[in-house]
């Protein structure tokens, strides 16, 4: 009897050892407002490198709004934020009062706004350890929810600190490793908005997070396991100068209502006090609208995938491309206002981002069109081979092509 417990236990122990071994490893870096076509400036080298020995995507379509926390967020849950439920970087709870922003240590952190799955709780239910170095969600207080690992986002630290930590995990004892990481830069989507897409400082933005490409796929290539890594270089949307004879105060067109806003840019929200107030400002509006178009929540044309949620305002507006939607405080105060943005609709190409995929898992030297964020999840579910989540709006045949089937 001991002796068919201890063959057992072997059995099992070695079962456990071959499905560690037999996992690939996948790091997913996002380079927050790189857009599509930055690429094409002579400029990285690195990438250029990477993506020509793996796939290389014309674009990442984003989902609307092509903002950064809700598109991150639907990289890593393959749904629109219309159901994961991160609708914006700016979110008001009109049943209890709560409020949801960017920046914001304590919201961010709150499990009820997060209504998708993430990749990493789908991993980790199916015995994958993973692990995040800053992405947005991933500071989620339910530990049930969180990566294994988690870092705390911090703006400021330092590039290569957070480049040579991930591959410090990659060398942890086997039980211990993650295999899936997530890793974020914000330098593109920085200077993007502050100096336009077209400035020098972008350009050194963009040739900065190149070199950090370059370096964090060196490091892989020094890994025992670096023939098991696969990395996705991805970004969450584009970016686009703003029009400065297109930016419109909304407060000055209904300032005889009452009404709450919520955000800026190229998406604004109007919680009307009442009933009357919505009719009053929503005739209003359309009266006025001029590089913007204004929808009642439930007339928003279904091609937004926008407009379900029950924390979307009664009163939508979504701005024309180039322009940009103010309110008072913004107007007041210029230098609010960015030289350039993104969460325009997500076809405008300008709004795209970057898909490059390199590894075993990936087929070698493969151009291909467009790919859309959301069907990411199912990809990585497929590469692990685990199942995904049923309700969500990604699919795997849309994608699953750019794998290497030998």
């Amino acid at each position: 009897m001991k002796i068919k417990k201890l063959y057992f236990a072997l059995v099992f122990i070695f079962i456990s050892f071959l499905n560690l071994h037999s996992k690939p490893y996948v790091i997913i870096v996002s380079f927050d407002g790189f857009r599509w076509d930055y690429l094409n400036r002579n400029i990285t080298p690195n990438l250029n490198e990477i993506l020509n020995d793996g796939v290389h995507a014309l674009s990442l379509r984003p989902s609307f709004p092509s903002k950064t926390f809700p598109n991150h967020i639907s990289i890593l849950t393959g749904m629109y934020p219309d159901n994961h439920g991160i609708i914006s970087n700016n979110i008001k709870n009109i049943f209890n009062g709560k409020r949801y922003r960017i920046g914001n240590n304590k919201s961010v952190t709150e499990p009820e706004w997060y209504q998708g799955e993430f990749f990493w709780e789908t991993a980790e239910r199916n015995g994958i350890k993973t692990a995040s170095y800053f992405w947005p969600g991933s500071e989620i207080s339910d530990t049930l929810r969180s990566p294994n690992k988690v870092k705390p986002y911090e703006h400021n630290f330092p590039f290569i600190n957070r480049i040579d930590t991930v591959v410090s995990w990659l060398k942890l004892p086997i039980q211990e490793r993650p295999q899936f990481i997530t890793l974020y830069f914000h330098e593109t989507d920085s200077k993007g908005h502050d100096f336009g897409t077209e400035s020098d400082e972008i350009n050194e933005a963009i040739a900065l997070v190149d070199s950090l490409a370059g370096y964090l796929f060196k490091q892989i290539q020094e890994l025992p396991i670096k023939d098991s890594v696969n990395i996705l270089f991805v970004s969450d949307h584009g970016m686009q100068n703003i029009d400065k004879n297109k930016i419109v105060n909304v407060e000055e067109l209904i300032s005889q209502y009452k009404y709450d806003l919520v955000d800026s840019g190229p998406l604004m929200q109007i919680f009307p006090n009442s009933e009357n107030d919505k009719e009053n400002i929503y005739a209003e509006l359309k009266r006025n609208e001029k590089h913007f178009k204004a929808y009642l929540k439930n007339e928003l044309p279904d091609y937004y995938h926008f407009g379900k949620h029950p924390l979307i305002a009664p009163i939508v507006l979504i701005a024309d491309y180039e322009a940009y939607l103010v309110n008072n405080r913004i107007s007041k105060r210029n230098y609010d206002l960015s030289a350039a943005t993104h969460g325009y609709a997500k076809d405008h190409i300008n709004m795209h981002g970057i898909f490059i995929a390199n590894g075993p898992a990936f087929n070698k030297g493969m151009k291909t069109g467009t790919i859309w964020n959301i069907d990411i999840y199912p990809l990585l579910c497929e590469l692990f081979k685990i199942t995904p989540r049923s309700n969500i709006d990604g699919k795997i045949d849309r994608i699953r092509f750019i794998l290497n089937n030998e």
